[in-house]
């Protein structure tokens, strides 16, 4: 069944707000987009950060960079978000988010001045270290009484939110759900993923013969899910999530992507559709040799192409070919890990606008160790 999605609002670093955000992506424009140093020893690289002030947070239990950028989108969408509230009741509602670094960055900075000071910071809070923290945070900032948790499946976790909130409203266990992402800038997973060797040196290229790795970002997104016949109106349609886990590498992807595969294929039959009715797919694009050729290979299967036609009509980071507008869109957010599938179901949703509303749009995340998401959207 198609799910309304009757409100969202994200950020990265092509902007702040989907309307500015809208405005870089068709520009193909990413202000937040640019070298950082300083977080990996002798080493600058390209990072995707946000370009806004974000809200302090008074209580030092949720005073961290993932819970001060939900903050930020609460203020987005928050009459939305209250009405929905108010209209299912408090106990009826959920929160299912993905993330993968929670307070992580923080507590690393605490450890370090506990080590060098030989003392706790009064302000170290070891529930910033607890993935569940930024659904906890967010449930309780909105009062939210039904279930709350957050799914970390490393780079697929926000796509996997999708079919946890999709799950808990057809089975009748909330009348609505806020699901989507959240992740921020983090040391550990920097220096985590120069030391696999996969961070391009500048920015990256998906779908270039000549790509040498990902650039990292941070995002938020929101969506608000309600049951079909219990929403007012919809901003667009959640409309089918597929999951694979084909577990066949802990880092490496399956080389002829079938666990991609069987994820896409599942999505587009979760939403009753043909792939000839997919106008557009977000690729996952993240840049490496190995990604973008799996994918590739995954994505002429499903779509009825071959891997050679679809490198012949490539031009990093698009591809045109059977009719289908596929592109990556890492090169202007980063790779957002826990809310990359988040942020790029919001991208999904803007270039469906930009095609005037028709057919679906295809998202892919796929993850470490195999773990494999896509999520079908449509606009209104």
């Amino acid at each position: 069944m198609k799910i309304p999605v009757t409100a969202w609002w994200a950020a990265s670093a092509l902007g702040v707000g989907p309307e500015e955000m809208a405005a870089h992506l068709r520009r193909g424009e990413a202000p937040g987009m640019r070298r950082i140093s300083g977080d990996i020893p002798g080493r600058e690289i390209f990072f995707g950060g946000i370009d806004a002030p974000l809200p302090e947070i008074g209580d030092a239990r949720w005073n961290m960079r993932a819970c001060r950028l939900l903050e930020l989108a609460i203020g987005g969408m928050r009459d939305e978000l209250a009405a929905a509230i108010a209209r299912h009741g408090a106990a009826r509602v959920g929160v299912v988010l993905g993330a993968s670094n929670t307070g992580v960055d923080e507590a690393e900075s605490f450890v370090d001045r506990w080590l060098a000071e030989g003392e706790k910071p009064g302000e170290m809070e070891f529930s910033m270290l607890e993935l569940g923290t930024p659904a906890a945070y967010l449930a309780g900032r909105l009062g939210i009484e039904g279930p709350a948790y957050v799914v970390s499946t490393a780079c697929s976790s926000a796509a996997k939110a999708f079919g946890a909130a999709e799950r808990l409203i057809r089975g009748g266990v909330c009348d609505a759900v806020v699901t989507g992402g959240v992740d921020g800038r983090c040391r550990f997973a920097m220096n985590g993923f120069a030391a696999l060797g996969a961070l391009a040196q500048e920015r990256c290229r998906p779908l270039a013969p000549d790509r040498d790795g990902i650039n990292l970002g941070e995002a938020v997104a929101l969506f608000l899910l309600e049951a079909p016949g219990r929403s007012q109106g919809a901003a667009a349609f959640l409309c089918g999530v597929g999951e694979s886990s084909d577990a066949y590498h802990a880092t490496a992807p399956d080389p002829e992507g079938r666990g991609a595969e069987a994820a896409m294929r599942a999505a587009i039959a979760a939403a009753g559709i043909r792939p000839a009715d997919v106008a557009y797919v977000n690729l996952h694009g993240t840049g490496t040799q190995a990604n973008d050729a799996m994918e590739l290979k995954a994505l002429g299967r499903v779509f009825g192409f071959s891997t050679e036609d679809a490198l012949s009509r490539s031009s990093s980071p698009r591809l045109d070919v059977a009719g289908l507008a596929a592109e990556s869109t890492k090169h202007l957010t980063g790779h957002c890990l826990g809310a990359a599938g988040a942020i790029e179901a919001a991208i999904c949703l803007l270039r469906l606008d930009e095609l005037g509303g028709g057919g679906a749009a295809l998202s892919n995340s796929f993850a470490f160790g195999g773990s494999n998401a896509s999520v079908v959207l449509q606009s209104r």
